[in-house]
C-alpha cells in the first residue's frame, strides 16, 4: 500500500524500516511520551507493521516529523478506519495535525472507500482534541480507563468520529 500523499504543508509517505530508529527518537520527546508512553524500536515497528494498517511517515520540508497509522476495517458492512498519530514535540502547535489528518482521510475516504473514521485521544489531551475538531471529528463518548498513562494510572479516552461528508 505504498501510496505517497501530499497535503498543504505535509507529505505522507509509506513508513519504512529505515524510519524506525528516527521515529523512536522523535517519540522520546517528553510531549510525545506524555500521550504515547515510552516507545522503543519494537513498539514503533509494531505500529508500522500492524495487520490491516497503513502507516505513513510524516515529512515537513523533507524532514521526518511524525507518524500516522490508519487501521482499516474492511468488512463491507462496517467499512471504517481508526487513526492514531504523533508529531515531533517541537512541531506541535503549528497546525500540522489537521493537515496530516485531512491528507490521510481524503485518501482513506475517496480511494480506499471508507465512510467513517475514528480517533480516540486521551480525554485530557485538549490540544489533540481541538486539532481533531478542526478537521470535523465529533466527540461520541468516553472510553473509561482506556489506556495506561506513562505515570501508571489508567486514563479515559475520548472517542471521536467523522463521516466522510463531514471532512473539513
Amino acid at each position: 500500500m505504498g501510496v505517497e500523499l501530499q497535503g498543504e504543508r505535509v507529505r505522507l509517505r509509506p513508513a519504512a524500516d529505515s524510519d524506525i530508529a528516527p521515529l523512536t527518537a522523535l517519540a522520546a520527546h517528553p510531549e510525545v511520551v506524555r500521550w504515547w508512553g515510552d516507545n522503543d524500536e519494537d513498539d514503533i515497528r509494531t505500529q508500522i507493521c500492524a495487520p490491516r494498517a497503513i502507516a505513513w511517515a510524516v515529512e515537513v520540508e523533507g524532514d521526518l516529523n511524525g507518524l500516522v497509522v490508519a487501521t482499516e476495517e474492511n468488512e463491507p458492512d462496517y467499512r471504517s478506519v481508526e487513526l492514531d498519530l504523533f508529531l515531533a514535540g517541537d512541531m506541535l502547535g503549528q497546525g500540522l495535525g489537521p493537515d496530516v489528518l485531512r491528507t490521510a482521510l481524503r485518501y482513506l475516504f475517496d480511494v480506499r472507500g471508507h465512510h467513517r473514521a475514528l480517533i480516540a485521544p486521551a480525554a485530557e489531551n485538549r490540544r489533540a482534541i481541538r486539532s481533531y475538531e478542526r478537521v470535523g471529528f465529533r466527540p461520541v463518548g468516553i472510553l473509561r480507563q482506556a489506556e495506561r498513562a506513562p505515570d501508571g494510572r489508567w486514563r479515559d479516552a475520548l472517542a471521536m468520529d467523522l463521516l466522510a461528508d463531514e471532512l473539513r
